[in-house]
């Protein structure tokens, strides 16, 4: 009798005890798997685009990007003389997911591309990881081009990765100032491809932004490069150290990433 007592009166603990660590293991192999957060899809072209978030094993943001079908480099819109030959295109960032330092992205389909001449002169993508808001981002305003060589839009020293400048003639508006890698490939008679660029407004921070040109992307490429890094950054957070271009193949789609996030 004791012993059917005893038994009776442990079985809804035992039974609560298996519930307990059958929870917990799940909780541990759904916390210990990689995940993927994607944003809202955007019309381009004959195709779509949308951010995603990548995570590790622990849950932490590893890379953040923007994924694209290949019909978004056909049937893309072509400025008409006199007009401006910049097409932007705004994409969210995911709603669920870990959140990173980045607000918004901005696919800006350059159809002639734009200066410097002989080098980003050709058909090309701009994709904007902007760390700012929308509304921000819409009160950016020069007086003209070249104020980007002026004083008072020259970043601390720490904010520019080491061998970037800003030179004259990259103030656009409603961007912000651009800094550029003089030793980049396109820099010294070769083709455009892929490059990075960091971007900033008022001596802050705003934006770092990969390039594409139209013709690297359709050559469905595997690229990938180290970034420099500044010493520090105007937004506390995780940003990359790697960016890539990829064409996958198994699911047919692109990706331009914002890899290594530390």
């Amino acid at each position: 009798m004791i012993r059917t007592n005893l038994r009776t009166r442990l079985s809804p603990l035992l039974v609560l005890a298996s519930v307990t660590a059958a929870l917990a293991a799940g909780s541990a192999l759904a916390e210990g798997k990689p995940a993927t957060y994607e944003g809202k899809a955007t019309r381009i072209g004959h195709g779509t685009a949308h951010t995603v978030v990548r995570t590790d094993a622990s849950g932490k943001a590893a890379s953040v990007g923007v994924v694209f079908t290949p019909g978004m480099l056909e049937g893309l819109p072509k400025a008409t003389k006199g007009a401006d030959p910049d097409f932007p295109y705004s994409l969210p960032m995911p709603t669920k997911g870990p959140r990173t330092v980045f607000d918004h992205v901005v696919v800006n389909w350059e159809s002639t591309g734009h200066p410097p001449p002989h080098v980003y002169d050709v058909p090309h993508f701009d994709f904007h990881f902007y760390l700012v808001s929308r509304a921000k981002v819409h009160k950016v305003a020069f007086k003209d081009e070249n104020e980007s060589a002026s004083p008072a839009q020259q970043p601390p020293a720490e904010l520019m990765p080491a061998g970037y400048v800003l030179p004259p003639g990259t103030a656009v508006p409603r961007m912000g100032v651009h800094a550029i890698n003089p030793a980049s490939p396109e820099f010294h008679g070769q083709p455009f491809t892929a490059t990075f660029i960091y971007g900033y407004y008022d001596k802050r921070q705003t934006f770092i932004e990969p390039m594409a040109s139209l013709a690297f992307l359709k050559s469905k490429p595997s690229f990938s490069a180290a970034l420099p890094r500044p010493a520090s950054y105007t937004k506390p957070g995780a940003y990359p150290s790697a960016y890539s271009v990829r064409y996958d193949a198994a699911h047919n789609v692109y990706e331009v990433a914002l890899d290594e996030l530390k």
